[in-house]
């Protein structure tokens, strides 16, 4: 199964990008992995939230094939303790879908047809980080996830 992380806007704060790349290669021995980056909405001074949500919905609901898995990185998902994630991974993993999608949206969220679409919700926490900063922050967790149910030594309990 391939993981894909699709995102809203281009990573373009530079640690940012480069704590991103660390973790896509650190993950490339477990997994394949890849980021879609969904090009940022231009002229969006005449839209309302709602319609930026909605163009940017499209956009994402066009990176999927029906046979995905879609799990939103939202701030009304499930939180989880890295053991758990990494449980809740596994099961993921085992489900037998073509990808497992994982999605970051824009700075209003989803649309009602991306939530319509997705399998499930997951919050990285209670607090609000930025777009760009969740990209890396998630990729390091998935990246936890993996040795810990490899067994290795990265996560410490």
């Amino acid at each position: 199964m391939n993981i894909n992380l699709v995102t809203v806007g281009k990573t373009d704060v530079e640690w940012v990008k480069e704590g991103l790349e660390l973790y896509a290669s650190r993950l490339s021995h477990y997994v394949p992995f890849s980021v879609t980056e969904i090009p940022q909405l231009k002229k969006v001074s005449a839209l309302t939230k709602e319609q930026i949500k909605e163009k940017e919905g499209e956009l994402i609901l066009k990176t999927l094939s029906p046979a995905d898995t879609l799990i939103l990185l939202d701030e009304r998902g499930k939180e989880y303790r890295s053991l758990e994630f990494a449980s809740y991974l596994q099961k993921q993993l085992s489900s037998g879908g073509k990808s497992l999608v994982f999605a970051i949206g824009g700075a209003y969220g989803f649309s009602a047809d991306v939530y319509a679409r997705a399998q499930d919700k997951l919050s990285l926490s209670k607090m609000t980080f930025s777009h760009q900063m969740v990209r890396t922050i998630f990729a390091e967790q998935l990246y936890r996830a993996f040795t810990i149910l490899k067994g290795e030594p990265y996560h410490h309990e």
